[in-house]
């Protein structure tokens, strides 16, 4: 393992890191400096971190931190770090894997998945082994304010939950300390919130989105701004944000709420009704079972499973490869490039995921819209593919995708803001 690499090396690279965060060049680092240069490089909780290293470490009580201080913090701090990551690298070969994560969340209490362990290692891991070594996690770390392996699984568990509109990702286990502190309930309403003004703040552009994959063809050129004067000129303002309650009651845990594949039709119904077309949800419900029997439900299920294997595994895919490739170029002193870079790379991923998988949720949509359109083909999956791109052409699989590209940026951003103002609010620790 590469613990140690001189003591002369270790002052440089301090040295520098000091130089980054000193931003006024006096010689010392204050609290302003601190927490800007913590958010900027994305390298932990700036408030607790800033907590720990001023009161702690600023020996002189002059509110900053000389070079000298900062490198007594950090000497001790790689020396926590270290044994931190002997304690998770259980076989002692110096790297970090995906089954010694499972193994310390089991120790816990947890039962994680590989998925799951394999998109912490990705958080990570700078060179593209699918392991993490001492350097790549003595730089993700060094600021943190992490005391101990449980601080870490607990942070790796709970760091972020971000909503594009589509899925969300809402931690539904917990430990008996979360249980008996009322944290998981703060963890469930914060990512609750921030998915629902999320959701609701860019629904417009989701039920604009459906709207066009049903309704726009060739020979109607419906575009985004027809679309939306369309649907206002028929039920109004408020007639944008159809179907959005749907969208965001499915933001529950689903071990609270199993919708499973109807969610998405009676979502589609909603969203494309008429006004005074249904009293609500219960009765879109009723009225569907009773003119189209329980298999209406599940239109649009195979086009459902099918499209998430391109999605995906494209962004997954793109999203590590911009990481590394922005980490080679510009980061040479951390693994982790900060939560604007992140973002940057998640949007561009999910972007290419969706542009690979856009076909089949389009005719997932058709195919759960068909009843609804009088005249419409009542076809399989292969039929309804066929009859769009002779009918439309290739451009007929992409109808709808720029306000589903616009919605993007937006709901990532919102659900962020709204996360981390949530857990300040209801004091959630990311430990």
């Amino acid at each position: 393992m590469r613990g140690g690499s001189g003591d002369a090396e270790r002052r440089q690279r301090w040295g520098r890191l000091f130089e980054e965060l000193d931003s006024n060049k006096d010689g010392r680092v204050d609290v302003h400096e601190l927490r800007q240069g913590l958010a900027r490089l994305g390298r932990g909780d700036p408030d607790r971190a800033q907590q720990g290293i001023s009161s702690d470490w600023d020996s002189d009580a002059d509110g900053g931190l000389s070079l000298e201080e900062f490198t007594q913090y950090l000497q001790e701090r790689e020396q926590r770090l270290l044994l931190m990551f002997h304690s998770l690298d259980r076989n002692q070969d110096g790297h970090i894997d995906v089954s010694e994560i499972q193994q310390s969340f089991r120790a816990l209490g947890f039962s994680i998945s590989m998925e799951q362990a394999e998109k912490i290692l990705h958080s990570m891991d700078r060179d593209g082994t699918m392991t993490i070594d001492w350097q790549e996690w003595r730089d993700h770390f060094l600021l943190h304010s992490l005391e101990n392996v449980e601080d870490v699984l607990y942070f790796w568990k709970h760091s972020t939950v971000l909503d594009i509109g589509e899925c969300l990702t809402v931690p539904d286990e917990f430990s008996k300390q979360e249980k008996l502190t009322g944290m998981w309930w703060k963890q469930l309403v914060a990512g609750a919130v921030a998915g629902a003004v999320s959701r609701t703040g860019t629904a417009p552009l989701d039920r604009l989105k459906v709207f066009m994959q049903v309704h726009a063809s060739k020979s109607n050129r419906l575009n985004i701004l027809g679309g939306l004067r369309n649907m206002v000129q028929e039920g109004g303002l408020l007639s944008l944000w159809r179907g959005n309650g749907i969208n965001v009651l499915k933001i529950a845990p689903e071990s609270a709420i199993k919708f499973m594949a109807y969610e998405q039709v009676l979502k589609t119904r909603l969203t494309l009704r008429r006004t005074g077309q249904y009293k609500g949800l219960l009765d879109c419900a009723r009225r569907i079972l009773e003119r189209e029997g329980p298999r209406a439900f599940y239109r649009g299920y195979l086009p459902n499973v099918l499209g998430i294997i391109p999605y995906a595994g494209i962004d997954l895919a793109v999203y590590e490869t911009l990481k590394n490739r922005w980490l080679q170029q510009y980061s040479h002193e951390s693994a982790n490039p900060g939560i604007l870079v992140l973002l940057a790379c998640g949007t561009i991923s999910s972007t290419c995921g969706q542009i690979a998988s856009y076909p089949l949720a389009l005719v997932r949509t058709r195919m759960q819209a068909q009843a609804s359109i009088e005249g419409g083909p009542q076809v399989s999956m292969v039929g309804l593919l066929r009859h769009i791109l002779s009918q439309e052409g290739v451009w007929g699989l992409y109808r709808g995708i720029a306000p589903n590209f616009m919605k993007v940026i937006p709901a990532v951003s919102i659900s962020y803001v709204v996360y981390e103002n949530m857990k300040q609010a209801l004091g959630v620790t990311s430990r």
